[in-house]
């Protein structure tokens, strides 16, 4: 893409711009004035104490421990997003978290973010310590409408991709979005515009009963090097994503988000990820494009997505990784109830997704059925359960296992610990 090098010069010259007026405003000089002995003592009893810039940093963090065994009735159906599902799984702690966060100055906000249960792939052992965000946002201006947000953190695709882990009420996210981007996040830099009401209202959703994404722009436009999070860029080419997203608020209170979405790229399959050297890798067309739309529960509620594209799929006729199309979304209704100083949120989500899992190994084709039915109880602020029934159908193909078909049913079940 030839226009990128002068986009990102456009940006480098506004950042020195801004920075060159900042200067010049903290460098002017004051007017001579006379002051009494008695003034100066006002002044300085009055004066604020000066502040540093890790006064300005707040923690905070969350813990999710689950049990998947109870009813389950195919101990073969495995999934790659919950380790801990199907034969000889047990209790996992599926995340530990800690965020580090605060604005250092008036324009530079910073956010680090790491795991402290990751599993690495093809591991046996599990809680390493993993990143999963480090970036800084970046404001252009003094209301900060215009952002550039650079580092490791997620991608504007999909509303329940980038969805907090502690606010989504199923347990994994659907198969058909989050295929695009596992983890959700990647390394790239982002400009996010959205008017400071729209901000507002953005962090007034970002909560455990309302359910929200958080803040990612009215509009949003990024860059990025399109292998997925803590995985080194593999070719020449980067991803641009790109997305639409406004939170109206109607008369009667309700809140209702519409978005559009899109990126495109060339995606690697490493060697790494073949099952076999017969299985050549190489640069695959990856894009995509999806549409959302959420109504936010007060009381009810309702959650749909759904994308269509192209990407690395294995093809077991020809036994060789092929571009090729993929499709898939899900629907979810929710009602919020309160009971006394309890929240009760029962839900149920319908979801399918048919293409390449393009992470996975030989970039394995796949197609998901699965409906799941459950409630999330919070008697606290700081914790909550959540009971999940799911009824699921997958089939998958590599080189290893051309025809792996499970059909099964399964309670799963999650605490979560906030702090």
């Amino acid at each position: 893409m030839p226009g990128r090098p002068y986009a990102l010069g456009f940006i480098l010259i506004t950042v020195l711009t801004l920075s060159q007026r900042d200067a010049k405003a903290q460098t002017t000089p004051v007017k001579d004035s006379v002051v009494t002995t008695s003034a100066v003592g006002a002044s300085t009893a009055s004066a604020p104490k000066s502040t540093h810039w890790y006064d300005k940093i707040s923690l905070r963090g969350y813990v999710q421990i689950r049990y998947n065994r109870l009813l389950e009735t195919n101990p073969a159906l495995k999934t790659e997003y919950d380790k801990s599902v199907g034969d000889k799984g047990g209790f996992l702690i599926r995340r530990a978290r800690l965020v580090f966060s605060g604005d250092v100055h008036d324009r530079v906000y910073i956010y680090l973010q790491p795991d402290f249960a990751s599993t690495p792939t093809g591991s046996s052992t599990i809680h390493f310590v993993q990143l999963r965000d480090a970036y800084f946002d970046l404001s252009l201006d003094r209301e900060k409408t215009f952002r550039l947000r650079v580092g490791q953190s997620k991608i504007p695709y999909g509303f329940e991709n980038m969805q907090s882990s502690q606010n989504r009420l199923t347990l994994d996210r659907n198969d058909a979005l989050n295929s695009a981007l596992p983890n959700e996040r990647d390394l790239g830099i982002m400009f996010y515009w959205a008017p400071v009401y729209i901000r507002k209202r953005f962090k007034e959703l970002a909560n455990s009963r309302l359910k929200g994404s958080g803040d990612y722009g009215v509009f949003g436009l990024g860059l990025y090097n399109g292998q997925t999070a803590n995985r080194q860029e593999a070719n020449n080419n980067q991803h641009v994503v790109a997305r639409v997203s406004y939170p109206f608020a109607l008369k009667n209170g309700q809140i209702i988000e519409p978005g559009l979405q899109a990126y495109t790229g060339l995606y690697t399959v490493t060697p790494d990820q073949l099952s076999s050297t017969a299985i050549k890798g190489g640069d695959f067309t990856d894009r995509r494009v999806a549409a959302s739309v959420v109504v936010y529960p007060q009381p009810f509620g309702l959650q749909a997505e759904y994308n269509v594209g192209e990407g690395p799929e294995f093809d077991p006729a020809t036994g060789t990784i092929q571009t090729k199309s993929l499709q898939g979304g899900y629907a979810q209704a929710m009602y919020a109830a309160k009971l006394g100083r309890h929240y009760l949120i029962p839900f149920v989500k319908a979801q399918f997704y048919e293409g390449g899992k393009k992470t996975e190994t030989d970039a394995r084709y796949s197609k998901v059925y699965e409906t799941e039915i459950g409630v999330e109880w919070q008697p606290l602020s700081h914790f909550e359960l959540a009971a999940q029934y799911t009824i699921s159908d997958r089939t998958t193909q590599d080189s290893r296992t051309l025809d792996n078909h499970q059909h099964g049913q399964l309670l799963r079940l999650q605490a979560q610990f906030n702090f």
